[in-house]
């Protein structure tokens, strides 16, 4: 089989809290990709950064954004993914939308908030993770502080091809964001995507990006930092085979039970 995955990171200097402008600015940067495109990549908390207001920011899931999510999906023909302030049942979840164009859609909410920030205060965790799929490849997707959490991620026997984290990752810890991605990819034999922002919040953090891709062996594939970028890697389903029956180390890893 050997089926190719095209997925379109895009990193962007988010507008703090304006939800308008930053739908404004998406539209206008997923319009502009050329070539194929499978699933487009959004980064955390997208329409807002890294806020800690959902009071005042969130979306119901028949919202503003949700909406423009699948506008976009099916005028583009593509998935469109990436995290959002959402309001149900009168909780607050940090939630990873994987939106395909014939309107279905899957829900992702993070599960390892980020105490540190206060995250935990203000939104309600998830429990589920959720694998999707597109055109013969399983995508499991993360958010962000998961990215600490390598049990979650496991990937245990043969359960998904890619890794993708939606990050507001900043500056000050990006080793851990780049170490830990390729960790990821080489422990758990699978491509990793991170996609995150640049510019300063409003909390005057700074981000630099390091959007990037890893392959199964850890390799490199694509990285950008320090500007605003919309960039498309195409992977290779046969590579992913290749190195997986050539190197069958996922038959030898320990059986577990996630609770």
């Amino acid at each position: 089989a050997g089926e190719q995955l095209h997925i379109t990171l895009i990193q962007p200097d988010i507008v703090w809290e304006n939800i308008a402008a930053n739908l404004q600015q998406f539209e206008k940067m997923i319009a502009a990709i050329t070539g194929p495109k499978h699933i487009v990549a959004l980064p955390e908390m997208f329409s807002t950064g890294f806020s800690m207001a959902p009071e005042r920011l969130a979306e119901p899931m028949d919202g503003r954004s949700v909406t423009w999510m699948a506008d976009m999906a099916v005028k583009h023909s593509c998935i469109l993914t990436g995290s959002l302030i959402i309001e149900e049942d009168g909780k607050y979840y940090n939630r990873m939308l994987w939106i395909q164009p014939d309107g279905r859609i899957g829900i992702y909410d993070k599960r390892h908030l980020f105490a540190y920030a206060h995250e935990d205060q203000h939104y309600t965790a998830g429990q589920t993770r959720l694998i999707a799929q597109v055109n013969g490849w399983r995508i499991n997707l993360q958010v962000c502080y998961d990215l600490r959490f390598p049990v979650w991620a496991r990937n245990q026997g043969d359960e998904y091809d890619v890794l993708l984290y939606v990050a507001n990752w900043p500056e000050a810890r990006s080793l851990a964001w780049r170490t830990l991605l390729q960790a990821r990819a080489i422990e758990n034999q699978c491509y990793v995507a991170g996609v995150n922002r640049v510019g300063k919040d409003g909390k005057d953090f700074n981000y630099i990006g390091d959007s990037c891709v890893f392959g199964p062996l850890g390799e490199q594939i694509w990285q950008q930092s320090n500007e605003v970028a919309c960039h498309t890697v195409t992977l290779q389903k046969v590579d992913l085979q290749n190195v997986r029956s050539k190197l069958p180390f996922l038959n030898d890893a320990d059986k577990f039970m996630l609770l």
